[in-house]
């Protein structure tokens, strides 16, 4: 058997959220909360979801969950995320390199821009603050 993939989230993927359902429907398990090093920056895609992209100045840490996910449904997963959203490597403030859902920087241009937030679930609450 295949070792399983840590898979860090950042948006409508962390628990209770729109597409949580996508890792729980391939058996992935919730490991822990995270947030990465200061070097990412996050937009909002029509207040739908997020898209974190690394910069080289001027990120923030972003927060974020760290999923177990079985290799055959990271595959699945990522087909199921929206276009622009892929998977690469991201840094964790704990030291740790995992794997992790990123933006393409072109899917950010003309977006909100909303790393003053530090997260998705934040920008969310905000949201609906205001509302």
């Amino acid at each position: 058997m295949a070792e399983e993939i840590k898979l860090a989230v950042n948006g409508t993927l962390m628990r209770g959220l729109g597409l949580n359902s996508n890792l729980l429907n391939v058996g992935a398990k919730f490991l822990y909360e995270a947030a990465t090093v200061p070097y990412y920056r996050l937009w909002s895609i029509d207040d739908i979801h997020p898209a974190m992209v690394r910069v080289s100045h001027g990120g923030i840490a972003v927060a974020l969950e760290v999923w177990q996910v079985p290799p055959a449904g990271l595959v699945q997963v990522l087909l199921q995320e929206p276009p622009g959203l892929s998977i690469g490597k991201v840094m964790l403030d704990n030291g740790e390199t995992v794997l992790g859902v990123l933006g393409e920087p072109v899917l950010c241009e003309g977006q909100r821009e909303i790393s003053a937030y530090g997260g998705w679930r934040s920008y969310c609450s905000a949201l609906d603050e205001e509302l």
